[in-house]
C-alpha cells in the first residue's frame, strides 16, 4: 500500500472529507488530493501532525508494516483471570498442610492457615472464606468476620449466628442497628423474649422513643423496680438452655 493509499484509508476510517482534514492542517483541498494521489509528498511536519490525527506512527504512515496496538490497549488487555500465585507448606498437620496461600480465580486455598480468593481452613482469609475462624467479605465458621458473616459468633455488615454483631444482625442474641434474635439489642430491636433499643418490640420491650411489649414494655428510664421485673419475667419465661443469653442481655438493662 503506498503513502497515498494509506492516507486515503485513513481519512476514510475518521470520517474526514479532504476538506476538512486540509483545514485542520492549514492547507489547500487540492493538496490533500494531490497527496492521496501520491502526486505530491507531505512536508515533514505535517506528516507528523496527519500520524498524530491518525492515532499512528511515523512507521506504520512510511513503513510497510502492520499497526501495533497503544499501550494502553496492551495493558487493558491483560486477563485477570490468568493471574495466580501459590505457595504452600511442606509440613502438615493430618492431610492439610500447615499453611496454604493460593491467590487466583477458580483456586482454593486449603490449609491449616488458608489463605486465598476462596479458602477453605482452620483459620481462613479470602473473599470467600469457610473455617473454624473465617475472615473475609464472604466467611462462614465458628467465628465468621466479614461484610457477609455467618458463624456460631458472626460478626459483618450482615451477620447471622448465635452471636451475631452488624448493621443486620440475627441471631439468637442479636446486637446491631437492625437486630432480630430471641434476645435482641439495637437501635431496632425485635427479640421473642426481650428487646432493647431506640424502637423495640418483644415479649419484654425496652425502648427509648417505642416500645411494644407482650409482657412489659417501657419508654422511660428503667427504676431499679423495673430492673427487677424484667429480671423476673425473663427468669420465667426464658427456658433454662437460653440462660447465659438472659443474663447477658439483663447485663444491657443495668
Amino acid at each position: 500500500m503506498t503513502l497515498g493509499e494509506k492516507l486515503a484509508k485513513l481519512r476514510r476510517e475518521k470520517n474526514y472529507t479532504q476538506e476538512q482534514l486540509a483545514e485542520l492542517l492549514g492547507v489547500s483541498r487540492q493538496a490533500v488530493s494531490k497527496w492521496e494521489s501520491d502526486s505530491a509528498y507531505p512536508e515533514t511536519e505535517k506528516l507528523i501532525r496527519l500520524a498524530k490525527l491518525y492515532g499512528c506512527s511515523l512507521d506504520e504512515l512510511l513503513l510497510d508494516r502492520p499497526a501495533q496496538p497503544p499501550r494502553e490497549a496492551e495493558r487493558s488487555s491483560l486477563d485477570l483471570r490468568s493471574v495466580s500465585f501459590e505457595r504452600v507448606s511442606e509440613r502438615k498437620i493430618g492431610s492439610l498442610p500447615l499453611w496454604h496461600v493460593n491467590i487466583g480465580f477458580g483456586r482454593v486455598a486449603k490449609g491449616v492457615f488458608a489463605v486465598g480468593l476462596v479458602s477453605k481452613g482452620v483459620v481462613s482469609l479470602g473473599l470467600v472464606s469457610l473455617g473454624v475462624a473465617s475472615f473475609g467479605v464472604v466467611s462462614v465458621g465458628l467465628l465468621g468476620i466479614g461484610a457477609l458473616a455467618v458463624g456460631l459468633i458472626a460478626a459483618g455488615a450482615i451477620s447471622a449466628g448465635v452471636l451475631a454483631l452488624g448493621a443486620v444482625a440475627v441471631g439468637v442474641f442479636a446486637l446491631g442497628a437492625c437486630a432480630i434474635g430471641q434476645f435482641a439489642v439495637g437501635a431496632a430491636a425485635l427479640g421473642h423474649y426481650a428487646a432493647l433499643g431506640d424502637a423495640a418490640a418483644g415479649a419484654v420491650a425496652i425502648g427509648f422513643s417505642d416500645a411494644k411489649g407482650t409482657l412489659f414494655e417501657t419508654v422511660r428510664d428503667l427504676t431499679p423496680e423495673d430492673v427487677r421485673s424484667v429480671g423476673d419475667i425473663l427468669e420465667r419465661t426464658v427456658p433454662w438452655y437460653l440462660e447465659c443469653f438472659r443474663k447477658l442481655f439483663l447485663l444491657f438493662v443495668k
